[in-house]
Formats: C-alpha cells, sequence, structure tokens
C-alpha cells in the first residue's frame, strides 16, 4: 500500500487573478458551446421540416452564427 506523504504546508496563497481569468475562459466557452448548439438545432429545423433545404439550413446558421456573435 502507498503511504501518503507528509507535506507540511498547507496551500493558503491562491492565484486570484488565474482563478479569475480561468473561470472566465470557462464561461466564454459554455456561452459559444451553447450559442452554436442553439444555431444548429434552429438551422436544422429550418432545413429539414421548414423546406429550406440544405443550402438554406447553412444560410440560417451562417446568420444565426453572425447574430449570436453580436449579441454574445
Amino acid at each position: 500500500m502507498a503511504k501518503a506523504g507528509n507535506h507540511g504546508e498547507i496551500a493558503n496563497a491562491m492565484d486570484y487573478s488565474e482563478h479569475e481569468r480561468t473561470y472566465s475562459g470557462f464561461l466564454k466557452l459554455t456561452k459559444w458551446t451553447i450559442a452554436g448548439c442553439v444555431s444548429l438545432l434552429i438551422a436544422m429545423a429550418a432545413g429539414f421540416f421548414a423546406g429550406f433545404g440544405l443550402f438554406g439550413g447553412i444560410l440560417v446558421f451562417a446568420i444565426l452564427s453572425l447574430a449570436s456573435y453580436f449579441v454574445i
């Protein structure tokens, strides 16, 4: 069985600026992932069910992606 090392020092000093940058990056990635998924689902619905076809769905996806760039 492996023994746990005796770490005599407690990590009290946190790098809050690095924590904030990581959290901000995670939030940006989450927002863009959600926007991409919503845009893709709407474009697929337009292409498959509304009769827009392949290029119409691609156009809807491009327009929604561009709009989400300005909204987010």
